[in-house]
């Protein structure tokens, strides 16, 4: 049996860790499958809404200014993951971004699957799907 969780995060990328706890649990649900027995999986998905969209900006310095990984980092690692990433399409057209300002792949980290930008529909279509949503 498959579960399905969603990660939704609608908060903005600055002075708290929620998104990077979305993200970090998002990646570490795929270790799950270690301790799973045949037929058992975990099927995360993880969605940026509202002011969350603003988490995937490309040409973040934060290990440059700050010294810590980027949120564009840990992205990039779900990415890597295979992890779902879908971004909403309405919310980046709210705030004048376009799929070429967001982080869209990690190509160079020979990651193939690549982040969606869809509309808003599509991502409660997986939030009304999961069997676990969680809301950053």
């Amino acid at each position: 049996m498959i579960k399905r969780y969603a990660f939704v995060v609608n908060k903005l990328p600055y002075k708290a860790e929620t998104t990077r706890l979305a993200l970090t649990h998002a990646i570490a649900s795929q270790t799950a499958e270690i301790h799973l027995e045949d037929g058992q999986g975990v099927e995360p998905v993880i969605a940026f809404i509202g002011e969350g969209v603003l988490n995937c900006l490309k040409n973040q310095k934060a290990l440059d200014i700050y010294g810590v990984t980027s949120q564009e980092m840990h992205l990039k690692n779900a990415l890597l993951l295979d992890l779902k990433v879908l971004v909403c399409k309405e919310d980046l057209e709210r705030f004048g971004l376009s799929q070429d300002d967001i982080v869209m792949d990690a190509e160079e980290l020979g990651a193939e699957v690549t982040t969606q930008v869809v509309p808003f529909d599509d991502i409660m279509k997986e939030i009304e799907t999961a069997d676990q949503v969680l809301y950053f």
